[in-house]
C-alpha cells in the first residue's frame, strides 16, 4: 500500500517461517493491501484522476477492456514482472473492475512470485543449515533442493513471459476496438 517493494519481507518469510506459512502470511498480507490500495484508488483518487485523463484513449480501452473481461485483465497484469503490483493496485482501483475480481485475480496471479520467492527465502535456510552442518540430507536432498529452485524459477518466467505477451495482445485489440467506436 505504501509503494515499499515486498519483496525482502517475502524472501525472509520463507527464511523465517518456511514455505507453507510463509506463503499463508505474505499472501494474506499483500492481499490486504493490495485490497486497501484498490479502495483508496477507487473512492479517493478516481474522480480526480478521471477528470484529467478521460480523453486518453488507452485509458478508455483500458477502462472498457476492465468492464469485460477484468478477471482475466487482473490475472494476466500481476502475472506479468513488467507492471509493478503497487502501482496496479491503484490503478485497477481507477478502472470499471469489480473488487471481487479484482481480489480473485490478484490472488491467484500473485500467488507464483510469492511462492518463489517465499522458497527462495526457505531455501537460504536450509542451505544455511547445509554447509553449518546442522542438516545432512545426503546428495538426494541436495539434489532435490537444486531440481526444485530450478523447476519453480523455470516455471515463474515461462507463466510471467505468456502472460506479458496474452495483455499485451489484450489491451491492443481493445485499443482498436476504442479507437473504431470513437472514429464512429
Amino acid at each position: 500500500m505504501l509503494a515499499v517493494p515486498g519483496t525482502l519481507l517475502t524472501l525472509g518469510a520463507g527464511f523465517a517461517f518456511g514455505l507453507v506459512f510463509g506463503v499463508a502470511l505474505v499472501s494474506a498480507g499483500s492481499m490486504l493491501g493490495a485490497i486497501a490500495a484498490f479502495l483508496l484508488g477507487r473512492f479517493v483518487a478516481r474522480a480526480w484522476v478521471a477528470r484529467r485523463i478521460a480523453d486518453s484513449p488507452r485509458w478508455r480501452a483500458l477502462d472498457s477492456a476492465t468492464r469485460h473481461d477484468a478477471f482475466t485483465l487482473v490475472l494476466l497484469a500481476r502475472l506479468s514482472p513488467l507492471l509493478p503490483y503497487n502501482m496496479l493496485n491503484y490503478a485497477f482501483g481507477l478502472t470499471a473492475v469489480r473488487l471481487r475480481d479484482y481480489a480473485l485475480g490478484s490472488w491467484v496471479g500473485m500467488l507464483p512470485a510469492t511462492v518463489l520467492y517465499v522458497y527462495i527465502g526457505s531455501l537460504a535456510k536450509s542451505v544455511a543449515a547445509l554447509t553449518s552442518g546442522r542438516l545432512d540430507v545426503g546428495w538426494p536432498g541436495r539434489l532435490l533442493l537444486i531440481v526444485g529452485f530450478i523447476a519453480t524459477v523455470g516455471l515463474t518466467v515461462v507463466i510471467a513471459r505468456r502472460a506479458t505477451r496474452t495483455l499485451r495482445d489484450r489491451l491492443a485489440a481493445e485499443d482498436d476496438a476504442t479507437s473504431e467506436r470513437v472514429a464512429e
